[in-house]
């Protein structure tokens, strides 16, 4: 059998950051908490409406890229319930810190 047909397989997929939060070791700028939130909300909306014009794309026929269009419409979903997740945990914390008794 000739071993020269078949070569080695890699993989040439590249996850893409969703966004940057507060490296260790990134320059330090003025941000507090509210300016992180906001920035991780403006990226979930951001992907939305990503996977909006993806899904627009394919229904008018414009783009045939089924593809693109079902892994837009996941990483939207994922980072929408990531970001339901963190706020469930603020919650929690905030209701946490209301019932200490000073």
């Amino acid at each position: 059998m000739d071993k020269g047909i078949v070569g080695p397989i890699s993989p040439k997929l590249q996850v893409p950051e969703i966004g940057t939060v507060g490296r260790p070791g990134a320059e330090k700028k003025d941000t507090n908490f509210g300016t992180v939130l906001k920035d991780a909300i403006s990226t979930v909306n951001e992907l939305q409406k990503q996977s909006d014009r993806e899904i627009e794309k394919l229904m008018t026929g414009e783009s045939q890229d089924l593809h693109n269009t079902v892994i837009a419409m996941q990483k939207a979903g994922l980072s929408f319930q990531m970001m339901m997740q963190v706020r469930n945990k603020i919650v929690q914390a905030y209701q946490e810190i209301i019932r200490m008794q000073v």
